[in-house]
């Protein structure tokens, strides 16, 4: 079943016929210690720091895939509302953790007739 994902509170072109509720997905990940290292001594530089984006785009992407499995579980076609809230904490020894979570609200949407 496939799930629409939207961050807006309507779909042109469709109407809500059920809300079934709120969704998590959740994904926590770090880079190695290598990446870490690198990350560091990039920091002081400045500039673009691509293993980190990468890192947290695919943290997000992570989440959006539970939570879309959750809202097919419950029976949704659609999500809406998506947001998404993230952070980092340290994990000991250099390594820091990045957690992603993104939420929204399961519903069955329904091609609306007029």
């Amino acid at each position: 079943m496939s799930v629409l994902v939207v961050t807006t509170e309507n779909v042109p072109g469709y109407r809500v016929v059920k809300v079934i509720g709120a969704v998590f997905g959740v994904s926590v990940r770090s880079r190695n210690v290598l990446g870490n290292a690198l990350g560091s001594i990039r920091a002081v530089f400045g500039g673009h720091q691509g293993g980190y984006a990468r890192l947290v785009s695919a943290n997000r992407d992570a989440a959006v895939e539970d939570m879309v499995a959750q809202a097919a579980a419950a029976g949704a076609n659609a999500i809406v509302m998506t947001r998404f809230d993230s952070g980092e904490f340290a994990a000991g020894r250099g390594q820091a953790m990045n957690e992603v979570v993104a939420y929204g609200t399961a519903v069955v949407l329904e091609k609306a007739t007029t």
